[in-house]
């Protein structure tokens, strides 16, 4: 083959070889980052993050890129996670506290914080698997047992599994979306969507279902209301 010929043959292929291998060098080392921020600064919507990478890998062609877009992932969330249970735990040893203490506690209100006590207590590690499964439902959880003193050997066991339970369920997601569309973006949007609904339809439920119980119980209290003449209202 002449100098010509190869120097054809690669322009013609270069273009294509850095493709997919760019978006990995810098997809993966991005995802990490970002969850693992994520993990302790809770106002990156990491599971949007996680959705999306999944879709960029559903549609590449290397049959790895779920695998390793998985791994980064639950790799990330885990370290991200026992950082800040290590913080935690320094600042419930400290007598002057810590602005890592009071951040966890700013993201844990007193009520979402007690029913996670009382949950921790009955099931042990199985709710701490499960919190990261539940929307602003992490914080309030790792809280519970820093308060309850949990070492950092028990806290890992119980988060490992968590972090890989998250990281498949989002990746799930991205898959559908991705599946869903011939695009990338076309996925990627629709896994965003998806995250958001799933994120918020918890809360969504909350401030819907406390509207009807009061209406029913304001109509109750005012049947049995005495008008100050022995008669009933």
């Amino acid at each position: 083959m002449s100098t010509g010929q190869l120097l054809a043959h690669a322009l013609t292929v270069a273009p294509r070889i850095p493709g997919e291998s760019t978006q990995q060098a810098v997809g993966y080392p991005s995802v990490f980052l970002l969850v693992a921020l994520g993990a302790l600064v809770p106002v990156v919507p990491t599971g949007a993050v996680v959705s999306s990478a999944a879709v960029v890998a559903f549609h590449q062609s290397d049959p790895l890129g779920m695998l390793y877009t998985f791994l980064v992932a639950s790799a990330a969330a885990f370290l991200g996670d026992m950082a800040l249970y290590w913080l935690g735990r320094r600042g419930v040893g400290s007598k002057n506290g810590s602005k890592w203490l009071a951040k966890l506690r700013d993201h844990a209100p007193p009520d979402k914080l007690a029913q996670a006590q009382e949950k921790l207590a009955d099931h042990g590690v199985a709710v701490l698997v499960l919190s990261r499964l539940v929307p602003a439902g992490r914080i309030p959880v790792m809280l519970a047992c820093l308060l309850a003193k949990w070492p950092m050997r028990s806290f890992a066991r119980g988060d490992v599994w968590a972090c890989l339970t998250w990281a498949a369920t989002y990746q799930l997601i991205g898959i559908l979306g991705g599946s869903l569309f011939p695009r990338p973006w076309q996925g990627v949007a629709t896994a965003v969507g998806l995250t958001v609904v799933f994120a918020a339809a918890p809360a969504l439920w909350r401030r819907v279902r406390p509207s009807t119980a009061p209406s029913a119980g304001s109509g109750g209290a005012a049947d049995t209301r005495d008008d100050g003449r022995g008669r009933r209202a």
